[in-house]
């Protein structure tokens, strides 16, 4: 990162010259779209049986007002803040500091080249040291505790505050600022984000809006995830045009301190926070990441061998993805009794075998 190195370095040493420039007013992220469905209470069953299976997004009104985090998160941030410190195993973790013109975007910076903030090592302390010296500024720098697991940061955390739906190996994250927005991005994992301090507005799109989001490069992101390149708050229709076929779809989930949103996999989400002090908590769980049941891994495979073909070879290779794979056109092997369909049918654990070694036998140039 280069062109805002002068204007971090006051960051080392006090936080004054980050407000040479008044303040700017933002546009409210469209406030008028649907909000997701909402349930006041949920039990873990119902969970399993009613929500998961919808793969839809969910709020859960008040699902963690019984943590004494968020009793704490009530009484302010500074005690808010003491609470956290108090559990600080002081280990260093991912500190994000953005210039105060950047009006809270973590995003790109003018060329794409870098980005509009910088990465420093600190502990969760020193972060929040840095969001209460701010705290009263008209227009104040952002800062970001980016996901930290609490379990390395925290661990005092995870035993008064429990996982009130899903099973204890499964590891919370925390994420810590003032009014930041997180960039319309998705995950590969379903998530489930708990409000624990401040307010927190998610704008959602459906996966099946990728084409509209006009999405940045995936080996040249912010934070680990490509993003959208579209303000939000202020969408340039000019240059984005198909953005307004995804804002018809887009939902919103604004969240007070206890509730929690259920987000599926692969769900396009923004990330704002709403008050000068904000605290979420939130579980990620559900991609094969490492094997090769993870999609992913064919999603780098079809970028080798499919993306330059010719255009006759993709017109093969789609209908077959179509055909065998999304079934598009219903079981392509209903036609063939079940004991002859083979791989192409319902695999048995051998069959799952057989080509997993004829996959790594053409990786390895055997095939």
């Amino acid at each position: 990162m280069t062109y805002l190195k002068e204007q971090f370095v006051a960051l080392n040493t006090g936080i004054a010259p980050l407000f040479e420039i008044t303040a700017m007013s933002q546009t409210p992220t469209h406030p008028s779209l649907p909000a997701v469905d909402t349930v006041e209470s949920l039990t873990p069953e119902a969970f399993a049986r009613d929500i998961l299976p919808s793969a839809r997004p969910v709020l859960i009104k008040g699902l963690v007002t019984s943590w004494p985090a968020v009793a704490v998160g009530c009484k302010g941030p500074a005690a808010m803040a003491d609470y956290l410190k108090a559990m600080d195993t002081g280990r260093p973790t991912t500190v994000l500091e953005s210039y105060n013109t950047s009006q809270g975007r973590f995003t790109y910076g003018p060329d794409m080249s870098d980005f509009n903030f910088n990465k420093r090592l600190k502990s969760i302390s020193a972060g929040l040291d840095q969001l209460l010296n701010v705290l009263e500024h008209p227009n104040p720098p952002y800062i970001y505790i980016q996901s930290t697991v609490i379990q390395d940061y925290l661990p005092a955390f995870l035993k008064e505050n429990v996982s009130l739906l899903l099973p204890p190996a499964i590891q919370p994250r925390i994420w810590i600022s003032n009014g930041t927005t997180a960039q319309t991005h998705n995950d590969n994992d379903h998530n489930i984000a708990c409000v624990v301090a401040g307010r927190r507005r998610f704008t959602l799109f459906p996966p099946e809006q990728l084409p509209n989001l006009y999405i940045g490069p995936m080996d040249h992101t912010p934070s680990g995830r490509a993003i959208s390149l579209v303000d939000l708050a202020n969408p340039d229709f000019d240059r984005f045009p198909k953005f307004r076929e995804a804002l018809a779809t887009a939902q919103v989930a604004d969240m007070e301190p206890g509730d929690a949103l259920y987000l599926p996999k692969y769900w396009w989400h923004q990330v704002k926070s709403l008050t000068p002090f904000n605290v979420l908590v939130n579980y990620w769980w559900g991609n094969n990441a490492g094997t090769v049941e993870n999609p992913m891994s064919s999603f780098l495979a079809a970028l080798l061998s499919l993306k330059n073909l010719p255009p006759s070879d993709k017109i093969y290779w789609k209908t077959m993805f179509d055909h065998y794979i999304f079934q598009t056109e219903g079981d392509p092997m209903a036609h063939i009794p079940p004991a002859y369909q083979g791989g192409l049918g319902r695999q048995t654990p051998k069959q799952r075998a057989e080509i997993f070694a004829s996959l790594k036998d053409l990786i390895e140039g055997r095939g």
